[in-house]
């Protein structure tokens, strides 16, 4: 089975989609590739009746060589000879400076299907930019690389709003961001001129390998469709001082710290009997983040059945179990401004409260049953693609 991104496609016949003589910003990244992996801006230059006069970059940069967090500034490429924009740093919006010599807008990022991970905040802000100063705004639509149906999580609430939590939808949306563009245009009023230049022959069972396209590692910490499986859970990890294994080969894989007793951990992990992943106990020392260093005690998780797996409801298990055996180590992040980062990646303190109050997971996860069905139920009028 070959699919086609909004990119294969659009390049087949870019003037039924645009007008000629148009000037494109592209809002791009390394994973803004053909299925033969021809750069976006390579194809784009072959377009000879459409001028490339802009760059935007996202969370790590055009190249994503750099690492989370880190702010970037705009820059003159002279390998490209065209502006980059950064749009996480200074500015998260495209500013009507940047887009002064912009006719279309177009986005082509590959997106991981979780509700932090900051690119489909960069679509959100990119469209409004878009329809703040009259310009279309394309997406070349891209698979959800860990399946099109599968749906977990609780639904952000909008104090909790932020750049890891853009919209009220649940951690794993089962959507592909041509979906979800046109969900934030509708459900948040942006009204941008959008198009989305759907893909060939994707169906929403598929997983990226399954695709019969290249995986190109979406960001620097996300090297394998693997970790995109269980990176909706462990990421979760971002918000304590356990470490969720930056810095080594496995990220958000291998979990641990320097006071965890992994044998204790891996035993109730797997005591706990989570569908479709085993525990094993395991050290690592980070090279760079949390820990670096040093030597972290904690488990590997091994996806050993996809279909099945639940990774949010896993992380909190992960969580769950550290926090009641090494309450007196274990801590919540806090943000600059005073507020848990746990809090913002979950989009709710309710989930921290009930950890830190003994509530079963089970509990927690069963309470965002009738949420979550109403997603589902709105969330079928965006879906593009239907098995």
């Amino acid at each position: 089975m070959q699919v086609y991104t909004g990119l294969d496609v659009f390049l087949r016949r870019p003037y039924a989609f645009l007008d000629k003589k148009r000037k494109i910003g592209l809002v791009i990244n390394q994973t803004s590739v053909t299925k033969n992996l021809e750069h976006a801006v390579d194809a784009f230059r072959k377009l000879s009746q459409l001028k490339l006069t802009a760059l935007f970059s996202p969370e790590h940069g055009i190249w994503g060589d750099v690492q989370d967090e880190l702010s970037m500034p705009s820059y003159f490429d002279k390998d490209l000879g065209l502006m980059v924009y950064s749009l996480f740093g200074a500015a998260n919006k495209p500013t009507p400076e940047m887009l002064s010599d912009v006719d279309v807008l177009i986005y082509d990022i590959q997106d991981v299907g979780s509700r932090y991970y900051t690119y489909i905040s960069t679509l959100f802000y990119s469209m409004e930019a878009a329809a703040e100063n009259n310009l279309p705004f394309l997406v070349l639509d891209r698979p959800n690389p860990i399946n099109g149906i599968s749906v977990e999580g609780n639904i952000l609430e909008p104090q909790f709003r932020s750049f890891v939590g853009i919209g009220s939808i649940p951690i794993r949306h089962g959507m592909t961001v041509g979906e979800l563009a046109a969900m934030f245009n509708k459900e948040y009023k942006i009204n941008a001129n959008l198009m989305v230049v759907k893909m060939e022959g994707w169906r929403r069972a598929m997983w990226f390998d399954d695709t019969g396209l290249v995986w190109v590692p979406p960001s620097p910490n996300m090297p394998t469709l693997n970790t995109a499986t269980i990176y909706p859970g462990t990421c979760l990890l971002e918000g304590t001082n356990v470490s969720e294994g930056r810095g080594t080969t496995k990220p958000f894989e291998v979990i641990g710290a320097p006071w965890i007793n992994y044998t204790k951990l891996s035993e109730n992990l797997n005591a706990r009997s989570l569908p479709g992943l085993l525990f094993r106990k395991t050290c690592f020392i980070p090279t760079f983040s949390k820990y670096a260093g040093k030597r972290c005690y904690g488990i590997q998780v091994h996806v050993v059945n996809r279909e099945i797996c639940k990774p949010v409801e896993a992380g909190l298990h992960i969580i769950d179990a550290i926090y009641k055996y090494h309450s007196e180590h274990f801590e919540w992040r806090k943000t600059q401004d005073g507020r848990y980062f746990f809090d913002l990646l979950m989009g709710s303190e309710k989930v921290r409260q009930k950890i830190e109050g003994q509530t079963p997971i089970s509990e927690i996860v069963e309470s965002w049953r009738d949420e979550l069905l109403r997603f589902m139920s709105k969330r079928r009028e965006y879906l593009l693609y239907q098995d």
